[in-house]
Protein backbone atom coordinates (compact mmCIF):
# COMPACT_ATOMS: atom_id res chain seq x y z
CA UNK A 1 0.00 0.00 0.00
CA UNK A 2 1.27 3.59 -0.87
CA UNK A 3 2.32 5.77 2.58
CA UNK A 4 1.93 9.06 0.48
CA UNK A 5 0.86 10.06 -2.72
CA UNK A 6 1.81 13.10 -3.93
CA UNK A 7 -0.06 15.09 -6.76
CA UNK A 8 2.16 18.24 -8.31
CA UNK A 9 3.67 19.66 -10.72
CA UNK A 10 6.02 17.48 -13.22
CA UNK A 11 8.99 19.78 -13.98
CA UNK A 12 11.77 19.00 -15.05
CA UNK A 13 14.82 21.57 -12.90
CA UNK A 14 17.50 22.98 -14.72
CA UNK A 15 19.85 24.43 -12.67
CA UNK A 16 22.47 27.15 -13.12
CA UNK A 17 24.78 29.76 -11.23
CA UNK A 18 24.40 33.53 -11.76
CA UNK A 19 25.63 36.49 -9.83
CA UNK A 20 23.09 39.08 -8.58
CA UNK A 21 23.65 41.65 -11.79
CA UNK A 22 21.72 39.23 -13.49
CA UNK A 23 18.69 39.24 -11.12
CA UNK A 24 18.37 42.59 -11.05
CA UNK A 25 19.32 42.80 -15.08
CA UNK A 26 16.40 40.66 -15.67
CA UNK A 27 13.87 42.08 -13.17
CA UNK A 28 13.98 39.11 -11.00
CA UNK A 29 12.62 39.06 -7.03
CA UNK A 30 15.50 37.16 -5.55
CA UNK A 31 14.16 34.18 -3.58
CA UNK A 32 11.04 33.97 -5.31
CA UNK A 33 9.13 31.88 -8.22
CA UNK A 34 8.40 33.40 -11.89
CA UNK A 35 6.31 31.97 -14.02
CA UNK A 36 7.52 32.63 -17.60
CA UNK A 37 6.39 31.71 -21.36
CA UNK A 38 8.37 29.31 -23.17
CA UNK A 39 9.87 32.32 -25.40
CA UNK A 40 11.31 33.89 -21.72
CA UNK A 41 12.55 30.45 -20.91
CA UNK A 42 14.46 30.23 -23.58
CA UNK A 43 15.76 34.24 -23.80
CA UNK A 44 17.22 33.39 -19.83
CA UNK A 45 18.86 29.91 -20.28
CA UNK A 46 20.19 31.40 -23.94
CA UNK A 47 23.38 33.30 -21.95
CA UNK A 48 23.84 30.79 -18.90
CA UNK A 49 25.91 27.56 -18.51
CA UNK A 50 23.91 24.71 -16.74
CA UNK A 51 25.01 22.64 -14.09
CA UNK A 52 22.39 19.80 -13.71
CA UNK A 53 19.66 19.13 -15.17
CA UNK A 54 16.86 16.96 -12.57
CA UNK A 55 13.58 15.71 -12.84
CA UNK A 56 11.92 17.90 -10.07
CA UNK A 57 9.13 19.83 -9.07
CA UNK A 58 8.33 20.68 -5.31
CA UNK A 59 5.91 17.71 -3.69
CA UNK A 60 8.11 15.60 -6.19
CA UNK A 61 11.00 15.82 -4.48
CA UNK A 62 9.11 15.47 -1.35
CA UNK A 63 8.31 11.73 -2.56
CA UNK A 64 11.27 10.88 -3.55
CA UNK A 65 12.97 11.85 0.01
CA UNK A 66 9.86 9.78 1.24
CA UNK A 67 11.04 7.27 -1.09
CA UNK A 68 14.70 7.23 0.14
CA UNK A 69 13.51 6.55 3.82
CA UNK A 70 12.21 3.53 2.56
CA UNK A 71 8.81 4.05 2.21
CA UNK A 72 6.19 3.20 -0.64
CA UNK A 73 5.04 6.42 -2.21
CA UNK A 74 3.40 7.15 -5.82
CA UNK A 75 3.14 10.43 -7.87
CA UNK A 76 0.83 11.99 -10.44
CA UNK A 77 2.32 14.71 -12.44
CA UNK A 78 0.84 15.40 -15.93
CA UNK A 79 4.63 15.17 -18.53
CA UNK A 80 4.07 14.93 -22.16
CA UNK A 81 5.39 11.89 -24.21
CA UNK A 82 8.71 14.07 -25.05
CA UNK A 83 12.55 14.28 -24.31
CA UNK A 84 11.73 15.92 -21.33
CA UNK A 85 8.91 13.77 -20.33
CA UNK A 86 10.96 10.95 -20.53
CA UNK A 87 13.61 11.97 -18.58
CA UNK A 88 11.16 13.06 -16.24
CA UNK A 89 9.63 9.66 -15.92
CA UNK A 90 12.83 7.95 -15.81
CA UNK A 91 14.21 9.48 -12.87
CA UNK A 92 11.25 8.96 -10.87
CA UNK A 93 11.44 5.10 -11.76
CA UNK A 94 14.96 5.52 -10.71
CA UNK A 95 14.19 6.67 -7.23
CA UNK A 96 11.64 3.81 -6.78
CA UNK A 97 8.76 6.15 -7.20
CA UNK A 98 5.75 4.58 -8.62
CA UNK A 99 4.47 7.43 -11.21
CA UNK A 100 1.09 6.78 -11.72
CA UNK A 101 0.23 9.13 -15.17
CA UNK A 102 0.23 7.76 -18.03
CA UNK A 103 1.81 10.15 -20.39
CA UNK A 104 0.93 11.00 -24.19
CA UNK A 105 1.71 13.27 -26.31
CA UNK A 106 0.63 16.53 -25.69
CA UNK A 107 0.27 20.21 -26.96
CA UNK A 108 2.19 21.87 -24.90
CA UNK A 109 6.09 20.58 -23.85
CA UNK A 110 6.85 19.29 -20.53
CA UNK A 111 7.18 21.54 -17.88
CA UNK A 112 11.13 23.01 -17.02
CA UNK A 113 12.36 25.11 -14.60
CA UNK A 114 14.93 27.40 -14.18
CA UNK A 115 16.51 27.71 -10.62
CA UNK A 116 19.50 30.22 -10.45
CA UNK A 117 21.21 29.92 -7.72
CA UNK A 118 23.69 33.47 -6.73
CA UNK A 119 26.58 33.31 -4.58
CA UNK A 120 24.44 33.26 -1.25
CA UNK A 121 22.85 30.20 -2.13
CA UNK A 122 19.65 32.08 -2.10
CA UNK A 123 17.21 30.49 -5.55
CA UNK A 124 15.15 32.06 -7.88
CA UNK A 125 12.60 29.88 -10.37
CA UNK A 126 11.12 30.88 -13.28
CA UNK A 127 8.95 28.43 -14.45
CA UNK A 128 7.76 27.30 -17.76
CA UNK A 129 4.48 25.17 -16.71
CA UNK A 130 3.95 23.39 -19.53
CA UNK A 131 1.43 21.14 -19.34
CA UNK A 132 2.10 20.74 -15.92
CA UNK A 133 -0.05 22.98 -15.24
CA UNK A 134 -3.13 21.58 -17.31
CA UNK A 135 -3.71 18.85 -14.72
CA UNK A 136 -7.36 17.87 -14.86
CA UNK A 137 -9.14 15.31 -12.18
CA UNK A 138 -8.55 12.86 -15.35
CA UNK A 139 -5.66 12.54 -14.73
CA UNK A 140 -6.35 11.34 -10.67
CA UNK A 141 -7.85 7.99 -10.36
CA UNK A 142 -9.94 7.62 -7.38
CA UNK A 143 -8.32 4.45 -6.42
CA UNK A 144 -5.32 5.89 -6.46
CA UNK A 145 -5.83 8.52 -4.23
CA UNK A 146 -8.19 5.84 -1.46
CA UNK A 147 -5.14 3.77 -1.59
CA UNK A 148 -2.76 6.13 0.37
CA UNK A 149 -2.49 6.90 3.79
CA UNK A 150 -1.93 10.46 2.63
CA UNK A 151 -2.63 12.42 -0.12
CA UNK A 152 0.21 15.19 -0.01
CA UNK A 153 -0.62 18.18 -2.34
CA UNK A 154 1.29 21.65 -3.81
CA UNK A 155 0.21 25.09 -3.49
CA UNK A 156 2.18 25.26 -6.86
CA UNK A 157 -0.29 23.58 -8.54
CA UNK A 158 -3.55 25.04 -7.41
CA UNK A 159 -5.48 27.27 -10.63
CA UNK A 160 -8.57 28.01 -11.42
CA UNK A 161 -10.12 25.67 -13.62
CA UNK A 162 -8.65 22.24 -14.73
CA UNK A 163 -6.13 22.40 -11.64
CA UNK A 164 -8.64 23.13 -9.12
CA UNK A 165 -10.65 19.98 -10.32
CA UNK A 166 -7.84 17.71 -10.08
CA UNK A 167 -7.76 19.31 -6.65
CA UNK A 168 -11.12 18.73 -5.49
CA UNK A 169 -10.96 15.15 -6.86
CA UNK A 170 -7.81 14.61 -4.40
CA UNK A 171 -9.77 15.63 -1.36
CA UNK A 172 -12.72 14.38 -1.90
CA UNK A 173 -11.52 10.71 -2.12
CA UNK A 174 -8.07 11.41 0.32
CA UNK A 175 -8.26 9.52 3.70
CA UNK A 176 -5.98 12.56 4.91
CA UNK A 177 -4.75 15.37 3.21
CA UNK A 178 -1.50 17.75 3.83
CA UNK A 179 -0.43 20.24 1.00
CA UNK A 180 2.77 22.83 0.91
CA UNK A 181 1.75 26.13 0.86
CA UNK A 182 4.69 26.82 -1.38
CA UNK A 183 5.36 30.09 -2.18
CA UNK A 184 4.81 33.85 -0.88
CA UNK A 185 3.34 35.23 -4.28
CA UNK A 186 1.68 31.62 -4.87
CA UNK A 187 -0.02 32.24 -1.05
CA UNK A 188 -0.76 36.05 -2.35
CA UNK A 189 -2.31 34.81 -5.78
CA UNK A 190 -4.62 32.60 -4.57
CA UNK A 191 -5.14 33.73 -0.82
CA UNK A 192 -8.85 33.47 -0.09
CA UNK A 193 -8.82 29.81 -1.72
CA UNK A 194 -5.94 29.20 0.44
CA UNK A 195 -7.26 29.99 3.56
CA UNK A 196 -10.40 28.00 2.83
CA UNK A 197 -8.75 25.26 2.18
CA UNK A 198 -6.64 25.28 5.38
CA UNK A 199 -9.05 26.29 7.30
CA UNK A 200 -12.19 23.33 6.08
CA UNK A 201 -10.08 20.88 3.96
CA UNK A 202 -6.83 20.01 4.45
CA UNK A 203 -5.65 18.20 7.58
CA UNK A 204 -1.90 18.89 7.47
CA UNK A 205 -0.31 22.10 6.05
CA UNK A 206 3.22 23.10 5.38
CA UNK A 207 4.41 26.40 4.98
CA UNK A 208 7.29 28.84 6.00
CA UNK A 209 6.83 31.91 8.33
CA UNK A 210 6.50 34.43 5.42
CA UNK A 211 3.94 32.56 3.46
CA UNK A 212 1.88 31.40 6.80
CA UNK A 213 2.14 35.39 8.06
CA UNK A 214 1.01 36.30 5.04
CA UNK A 215 -2.25 33.87 5.06
CA UNK A 216 -3.77 35.17 7.55
CA UNK A 217 -2.51 38.20 7.77
CA UNK A 218 -0.25 38.06 11.05
CA UNK A 219 1.98 40.45 12.70
CA UNK A 220 3.43 38.49 15.25
CA UNK A 221 3.63 34.67 15.74
CA UNK A 222 1.69 34.64 18.42
CA UNK A 223 -0.86 35.01 15.96
CA UNK A 224 -0.38 32.44 14.09
CA UNK A 225 -0.27 30.31 17.13
CA UNK A 226 -3.58 31.48 18.38
CA UNK A 227 -4.95 30.70 14.52
CA UNK A 228 -3.48 27.44 14.57
CA UNK A 229 -5.02 26.36 17.14
CA UNK A 230 -8.59 27.95 16.40
CA UNK A 231 -8.97 25.90 13.41
CA UNK A 232 -7.54 22.58 15.54
CA UNK A 233 -5.34 21.13 12.42
CA UNK A 234 -1.72 20.42 12.18
CA UNK A 235 0.24 23.16 10.84
CA UNK A 236 3.75 22.54 10.54
CA UNK A 237 5.74 26.07 9.84
CA UNK A 238 9.63 26.03 9.48
CA UNK A 239 11.26 29.20 10.78
CA UNK A 240 14.86 29.51 8.80
CA UNK A 241 17.54 29.78 11.78
CA UNK A 242 14.83 29.91 14.53
CA UNK A 243 14.10 25.89 13.06
CA UNK A 244 10.27 24.61 13.17
CA UNK A 245 7.15 24.62 14.64
CA UNK A 246 4.13 22.22 14.83
CA UNK A 247 0.80 23.25 16.22
CA UNK A 248 -1.12 19.95 15.74
CA UNK A 249 -4.60 21.43 17.52
CA UNK A 250 -3.26 22.53 20.85
CA UNK A 251 -0.02 20.62 21.06
CA UNK A 252 2.61 23.57 19.93
CA UNK A 253 6.12 21.17 19.69
CA UNK A 254 9.51 23.15 18.59
CA UNK A 255 12.95 22.25 17.47
CA UNK A 256 16.25 24.38 16.90
CA UNK A 257 17.87 24.02 13.44
CA UNK A 258 21.23 23.04 12.86
CA UNK A 259 23.87 25.10 12.96
CA UNK A 260 27.31 25.32 11.05
CA UNK A 261 25.87 24.03 8.05
CA UNK A 262 28.12 24.39 4.74
CA UNK A 263 25.61 25.88 3.10
CA UNK A 264 25.46 25.39 -1.15
CA UNK A 265 21.76 25.90 -2.38
CA UNK A 266 18.65 26.12 -0.78
CA UNK A 267 16.92 24.31 -3.01
CA UNK A 268 14.84 21.75 -1.93
CA UNK A 269 14.72 22.90 1.77
CA UNK A 270 11.19 22.89 2.53
CA UNK A 271 10.60 19.70 0.30
CA UNK A 272 12.90 17.68 1.79
CA UNK A 273 11.68 19.41 5.48
CA UNK A 274 8.21 18.08 4.28
CA UNK A 275 9.34 14.68 3.45
CA UNK A 276 11.25 14.27 6.55
CA UNK A 277 8.24 15.35 9.08
CA UNK A 278 5.39 12.94 6.97
CA UNK A 279 7.69 9.86 7.00
CA UNK A 280 7.68 10.71 10.84
CA UNK A 281 4.09 10.69 10.47
CA UNK A 282 3.17 7.64 8.39
CA UNK A 283 6.11 5.37 10.85
CA UNK A 284 3.64 6.78 13.87
CA UNK A 285 6.80 8.96 15.41
CA UNK A 286 6.12 11.48 17.86
CA UNK A 287 5.58 15.12 16.87
CA UNK A 288 8.96 16.21 17.93
CA UNK A 289 10.75 12.95 16.37
CA UNK A 290 8.64 14.37 12.84
CA UNK A 291 10.16 17.62 13.08
CA UNK A 292 13.28 16.43 13.83
CA UNK A 293 13.76 14.02 10.89
CA UNK A 294 12.55 17.55 8.90
CA UNK A 295 15.20 19.52 10.06
CA UNK A 296 17.57 16.51 9.48
CA UNK A 297 16.56 15.98 5.89
CA UNK A 298 16.43 19.94 4.76
CA UNK A 299 19.79 20.53 6.39
CA UNK A 300 21.68 17.80 4.47
CA UNK A 301 20.22 19.24 1.23
CA UNK A 302 21.06 22.34 1.52
CA UNK A 303 24.67 21.41 2.11
CA UNK A 304 24.65 19.96 -1.88
CA UNK A 305 23.69 21.66 -5.28
CA UNK A 306 19.83 20.42 -6.13
CA UNK A 307 16.43 19.35 -4.67
CA UNK A 308 17.90 15.84 -4.19
CA UNK A 309 19.52 14.43 -1.28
Amino acid sequence: MIKVLGIGNAIVDVLCKVSDDFLVKNSLAKSTMKLIDKDEFNKLLSSLKIEETISGGSVANSIVGLSQLGNAVGFIGKISDDKLGQKYEEGLIKENVSYLYKKKIEPIQTGTCLILITPDSERTMCTFLGTAGKISDMDVEESNVKSAQITFLEGYLWDEGEPRKAFDKAIKYSRKVAMSLSDLFCVERHKTNFLNLVKNKLDIIFANEQEIFSLINAKSFDEVITFSKGIQKNIVITRGEKGAISINENDVVEVEAKSNLDIADLTGAGDLFAAGYLHGLVNNLSTKECLLKGTELSSKVIQKIGARI
